[in-house]
């Protein structure tokens, strides 16, 4: 199953140039983000327009995205209490020694440190009961502050898709089933090796922890 997702990317905006902006806005349901960076890669140009007024170039960019589906035999409460027992919640810690530049701390973590960590949990299934009866249907931001950095470092605008997103629910019968778009999918679109490269790691970590979960 393939999704195609269109990305808009906002340049120079309003005179903010030099440094990076970020502004952004996620609820369950409905969610946008939106950058703004002085200095982005290329992308191929498949439309533009300029707002004379302010200067602002807009561009968009159709890219093809891999979609996932692990389907368990079990139920969806055995997937979830195996997931997040094996998946830990991320350490603040890690945040702060990659703020502070520390390297010997950041290669500790590297080495010892778990692959992915879970950022943040959102219960969609529980505001179904407004239509009538909650659901088993959890997200999940999954991902490592480490690696991210080893992305963005080179592509700024990676950023957009660290963490990753993955989302558990049940099934009619009530099996859990994992759903996610596979990360080298988007990470390709840069172009860029290094980025990509990180992209495939990641491909090859989520998708470990996730069968193991499902098993």
């Amino acid at each position: 199953m393939r999704r195609y997702f269109a990305t808009f990317l906002v340049a120079a905006a309003l005179g903010l140039v030099g440094s990076g902006v970020q502004a952004g806005a996620d609820a369950v349901g409905i969610g946008f983000r939106l950058q703004i960076y002085s200095h982005p890669p290329r992308f191929e140009l498949v439309s533009e327009s300029t707002d004379e007024m302010t200067d602002t170039a807009v561009t968009s960019q159709t890219i093809a995205v891999e979609h996932i589906r692990i389907s368990s035999q079990r139920p969806f409460e055995d997937v979830r209490r195996k997931f997040e027992e094996t998946v830990p919640k991320l350490d603040p810690d890690i945040t702060e020694v990659l703020r502070s530049g520390d390297q010997r701390g950041a290669q500790e973590y590297e080495e010892t440190g778990p692959k992915v960590s879970i950022f943040l949990q959102r219960d969609h299934g529980a505001l179904l009961q407004i239509a009538g009866g909650k659901r088993n249907a959890l997200q999940y931001e999954i991902g490592n502050p480490l690696t991210a950095s080893k992305m963005t470092r080179h592509q700024l605008p990676a950023a957009l898709y660290a963490p990753l997103r993955v989302v558990l629910f049940e099934d009619d019968k009530g099996k859990g089933i994992f759903e996610y778009d596979k990360p080298s999918s988007f990470f390709g679109q840069y172009g860029d090796e290094r980025v990509t490269e990180v992209g495939e790691y990641l491909d090859d970590a989520l998708q470990a922890v996730l069968l193991n979960a499902a098993r």
